[in-house]
C-alpha cells in the first residue's frame, strides 16, 4: 500500500489518496466515502459517551480514516486512542476528535452531491 503524502492536502479528506486506494474507481469512490461517513458518525456517536471500548473503537476509527485519506480524523483518534490506554482525561481528544469527524463528513457530503 502506497504511503500517504508528506504533506496531505489542505482539506478534510485527501483526494489523491483516496483515489489510489480505490484505483481511481469512481463509484468505489463515492461507496467508500457514503460507508465512512455513515461508519464514522456512528462511532464518534459511540466515543461521545467514552464506554469501556473507546480506545477499540477509536483506533477502528483512524484505520477507517487512514484509508479514505481522513488523516486529520486518523490524527485526533489516533490522540484520543493514546489518552484513553494512558488513563488521561480524554475530554479535549474527544472535542477534537468530534470536530474533525463533522468537518471530514461535510466534506464528504460536498463531493457525494458532486459525483
Amino acid at each position: 500500500m502506497p504511503s500517504p503524502p508528506l504533506v496531505p492536502e489542505d482539506t478534510a479528506i485527501d483526494v489523491q489518496h483516496l483515489g489510489r486506494m480505490t484505483l481511481g474507481e469512481p463509484a468505489l469512490e463515492t461507496e467508500v466515502l457514503a460507508l465512512f461517513a455513515a461508519q464514522s458518525q456512528d462511532l464518534a456517536a459511540r466515543l461521545a459517551v467514552v464506554p469501556a471500548d473507546a480506545a477499540a473503537l477509536a483506533h477502528t476509527l483512524k484505520g477507517s480514516a487512514r484509508a479514505v485519506g481522513a488523516f486529520r480524523v486518523a490524527e485526533a483518534a489516533l490522540a484520543l486512542e493514546t489518552a484513553l490506554r494512558d488513563g488521561a482525561e480524554p475530554s479535549a481528544a474527544l472535542a477534537e476528535l468530534q470536530r474533525a469527524v463533522a468537518e471530514a463528513r461535510d466534506e464528504i457530503g460536498r463531493m457525494l452531491k458532486r459525483s
